[in-house]
């Protein structure tokens, strides 16, 4: 046995680069596919990995219709093969990934994901298990209002997954103890919680972009803003964009970074050209930034992905 491990260990090439690891954790239609769609871009497919953890799911859709849980209890998921993959991964080696696809309900054929220079992992249950948490440089929870969650889930299963608004709304309240349970205990591992909603208080034109609040954790090194964005309350003049001491879950200090849907294209250029000076960049910050499913540009999802960008290439240095 000793010659042959002596064997093995001469093929062995040595270890791969490890990859930067991002998680971007949070409920159903809560806006996690359509952030890393624009962390992906403004990276670079060639230096971007993207997973989805919902490709674990145990069973199909047929399968779940006889089940007494939904795919958002951990027992319909694999929970131990999505974290070795995770190990795997943080440590540079591929992946035989299972596949889910959503349209159709179906489990179809596992593909080989190679990890590059960066690895974004959305999904439901990414931050689910300690071990899991153990494998990423940053963590996200994307936590938008309940009511706003649920019209974004309506409307993309009705338009895309084949379904009636009925039975996503029927759906909706079956799976409400276990997004209770399971996935919303999430938002307290992730160093940055992002919460996509209208202002209160402040009164703003029909179909202006919702505003952005991103609570940043002292858990991670954030960029320094200091003298860039000005300290202010929400609602006061000249605070579009503004960052303040706030309170969170557990009542703790946070930095709380607003970007309201009513920004200036102007002064969102000066935070995002601020953000991106930190990391000592010749060129300009992606201009593929804050772009939605449909197309459109809004400075609240601008700066929320580029601060995201801004992590993943700090950790890269």
């Amino acid at each position: 046995m000793p010659h042959k491990l002596f064997r093995i260990q001469r093929a062995d090439p040595g270890p791969p680069a490890r990859p930067v690891m991002l998680a971007i954790a949070g409920d159903s239609a809560a806006g996690k596919t359509t952030i890393t769609r624009g962390l992906v871009e403004a990276l670079g497919a060639d230096r971007c990995t993207a997973v989805c953890v919902d490709d674990y799911h145990r069973y199909d859709r047929a399968e779940r219709s006889g089940l007494p849980f939904t795919v958002l209890h951990p027992a319909c998921n694999y929970v131990q093969i999505m974290e070795q993959h995770l190990q795997l991964l943080a440590m540079g080696q591929p992946v035989l990934k299972p596949v889910y696809d959503h349209h159709t309900g179906q489990v179809t054929r596992p593909v080989l994901v190679e990890p590059r220079q960066f690895v974004i992992v959305e999904g439901l249950l990414p931050l689910h298990t300690k071990l899991a948490r153990a494998c990423f440089d940053a963590t996200v929870y994307l936590d938008p209002p309940e009511a706003i969650r649920r019209e974004w889930k309506i409307r993309r299963d009705t338009c895309e997954r084949g379904y009636t608004a009925e039975a996503v709304r029927a759906e909706l309240e079956r799976r409400e103890p276990e997004s209770a349970a399971f996935i919303r205990p999430q938002r307290a591992f992730a160093d940055i919680v992002i919460r996509f909603a209208p202002l209160p208080g402040r009164a703003v034109p029909e179909g202006m972009p919702l505003s952005a609040e991103l609570l940043l954790r002292p858990t991670i090194r954030h960029p320094d803003l200091d003298g860039v964005v000005p300290e202010g309350t929400a609602g006061g003049p000249g605070t579009a964009i503004h960052v303040r001491l706030a309170r969170d879950a557990d009542s703790r200090p946070v930095d709380a970074l607003h970007v309201h849907g009513d920004a200036a294209r102007e002064d969102s250029e000066v935070v995002e050209k601020a953000i991106w000076s930190r990391l000592g960049a010749r060129s300009g910050p992606p201009a593929c930034l804050g772009r939605t499913r449909e197309g459109q540009r809004t400075e609240p999802l601008a700066i929320t992905q580029l601060l995201l960008v801004y992590h993943l290439l700090d950790a890269a240095r």
